[in-house]
């Protein structure tokens, strides 16, 4: 019984194969890349000021409906 290889993905940077070394990038440049992103805020999750922790609509900015 022949074993499985494990499967390359793409670098989620450029799309070229990932190297088992900078797993998941393909190359010390993607890597940084990356890393340089999440420090400066380039990845981040949009919300709206009227949402609440939960992703409810906050019941304090809305008067209660009679």
């Amino acid at each position: 019984m022949a074993t499985a290889k494990p499967r390359r993905r793409k670098c989620p940077i450029c799309g070229k194969l990932e190297v088992e070394a900078f797993r998941p990038f393909c190359s010390e440049r993607c890597k940084s890349l990356d890393l340089h992103r999440w420090l400066t805020g380039g990845y981040v999750i949009p919300v709206s000021e009227d949402d609440d922790e939960d992703g409810q609509p906050d019941s304090r900015s809305k008067p209660p409906e009679d």
